[in-house]
């Protein structure tokens, strides 16, 4: 395996060294990405790992995540509301600095939460700032937020968004920042500095020494780099060979990374629902039993068995069971009440085994996206013909299945797609809101009067246990009129070289526990 895989990586060594291949140093760590990171600036960024880099390497956010998903102190040291809950002031840190040297302040604070709201921007979680009012910096140390209406809790985006340096983006018109020179050299105030891109290939960071104590100190390794390696082959063989310290690996490829006494195999949650989009505004849709008898019709398990070997777990909501908004699993599979349901609702079995109803048979027509064997599209298709249900999978590119799902005029039957979430739930609004235009999932415009009241239930809960019950009450309205069909939890999968200590990974990402990872000199970066 280890004489094979040296020569698969020797593309790897390629990117990490430039020329040659030179021993890397054995403070360094690896971390394979399949995909070049988007950019260094979160104002523009939508991809989950440049995001993570972002949160946890390069800047600082004013508070961040628990392991329990509650906000606590970060680069605000201190908050208080005052008694109309319509300004939120915040006591910097007084000792973070950028890493040209130049002192991180409320200036900066103010200066990203007024960019980031503002639409010309493009800031993706823009909607949860429309509350805000203004901001204003009191002085180098205190901010204050305002808001236009009383706020019922701590503004979760600010655990998600990073400050930014005004001293270099405020000559940058908000309209052109996605084209800032800042993207792909990026100066940052968090635990690692930016070191080097080579485009398409990698992103280096270097540890910050001078990071506050307070915030938890200089990181216990030198350098991380972003790999980019986009061949599933190529991320196992780096891992077997040394060459890598982190990659995600298929569920098919987990027991033999298990067996390498190198590795080990981290399994955890990711805030990605995957399943089935109807398009609710035309038959065969338009009716909620069908879409119940689709839900009814769909073996989870055995997708999860088959498709994923193990590595996920059945969903029956867009909520996964670790976040402690969840609702308990509902039942998911019955193919009885599922053929009792497309009887009522005129689907009658005719004599080529299919449905028909009006001379009409039961046809329709599944977008998904990629390459490769559809497994899941297939179990899927396999599943409603049981039923009666003829599905044709059509598969697209990426570009033509996000331009055509997100038309005004929806032509589809069905799509299949990963719904990524952010651990503040804000998704499932954007999700039903018709104001929010090409969100995570646009739903067509579906949405009901009920559902804009539960939504403000949202906004409106005073405490942590009045929200969790607004939220739930979201997915039982989610769950009765099922504009989508939820299929599966996804379970990230990472290999991870024994030699990197502390490893943590949980809702918050893969690199939540970064600054804590230390590496065990006695194991050598290569083999």
């Amino acid at each position: 395996m280890r004489r094979g895989a040296r020569a698969s990586i020797a593309s790897v060594l390629a990117i990490l060294a430039g020329c040659g291949a030179p021993a890397r140093s054995a403070d360094t760590v690896i971390f394979a990405s399949g995909t070049d990171l988007e950019s260094g600036n979160p104002l523009v960024t939508v991809h989950s790992l440049s995001k993570q880099v972002q949160r946890f390497a390069l800047f600082t956010t004013l508070a961040r995540y628990d392991s329990m998903l509650a906000p606590e102190p970060y680069a605000a040291r201190a908050w208080e509301w005052a008694a109309d809950r319509r300004r939120l002031t915040m006591h910097l840190a007084t000792d973070l600095r950028w890493h040209d040297g130049v002192p991180t302040t409320a200036g900066d604070v103010a200066f990203t939460l007024l960019a980031a709201r503002d639409v010309r921007t493009g800031f993706p979680r823009a909607a949860d700032l429309a509350p805000l009012d203004t901001v204003v910096a009191r002085n180098d140390s205190t901010v204050e937020l305002r808001f236009q209406t009383a706020q019922p809790r701590f503004p979760l985006v600010l655990c998600e968004l990073p400050i930014l340096p005004e001293h270099l983006l405020r000559d940058v018109s908000r309209a052109t920042m996605r084209q800032a020179a800042f993207n792909i050299s990026p100066v940052g105030n968090g635990p690692f500095r930016f070191a080097e891109r080579v485009a398409g290939q990698r992103w280096r960071f270097v540890r910050n020494d001078s990071f506050p104590a307070a915030l938890g100190g200089p990181p216990r390794i030198a350098q991380l780099i972003i790999a980019v390696v986009d061949e599933p082959t190529t991320k196992f063989a780096g891992l077997a060979s040394g060459d890598l310290d982190f990659a995600g690996i298929a569920p098919s490829m987990a027991a033999l990374a298990a067996r390498d006494p190198a590795l080990r195999v981290l399994g955890y949650p990711v805030l990605l629902a995957n399943g089935l989009v109807l398009n609710v505004h035309r038959p065969p849709f338009d009716d909620a039993r069908v879409r119940r008898a689709v839900s009814l019709s769909i073996d989870r398990d055995r997708i999860v068995a088959v498709a994923l070997a193990g590595y996920g777990r059945a969903a029956s909501g867009p909520v996964v069971p670790e976040s402690p908004f969840a609702l308990p699993a509902a039942a998911g599979h019955d193919v009885r009440v599922a053929d009792s349901l497309l009887d009522a609702a005129g689907w009658k079995r005719n004599g080529t085994g299919g449905r028909s109803r009006d001379g009409r048979p039961f046809a329709v027509q599944l977008w998904t996206v990629g390459s490769g064997d559809n497994a899941i599209e297939q179990l899927v298709q396999a599943d409603l013909a049981g039923r009666g249900i003829h599905m044709e999978i059509r598969q697209l590119e990426l570009g033509a299945f996000l331009s055509r799902a997100r038309a005004p005029v929806k032509e589809y039957d069905m799509l299949i797609t990963g719904i990524p979430g952010d651990v503040s739930l804000g998704y499932l609004g954007a999700m039903y809101d018709s104001r929010q235009r090409g969100g995570a999932l646009d739903y067509g415009d579906y949405h009901t009067a009920a559902l804009d009241s539960l939504f403000a239930g949202t906004r409106s809960a005073s405490t942590a246990q009045s929200l969790a019950a607004a939220w739930r009450a979201v997915q039982v309205a989610l769950a009765r009129d099922l504009p989508a069909v939820w299929i599966y939890h996804a379970r990230g999968l990472q290999g991870t070289a024994r030699r990197v200590r502390n490893v943590r990974i949980d809702l918050r990402g893969e690199l939540a526990s970064l600054t804590s990872w230390s590496l065990d000199v006695t194991r050598k970066a290569e083999p």
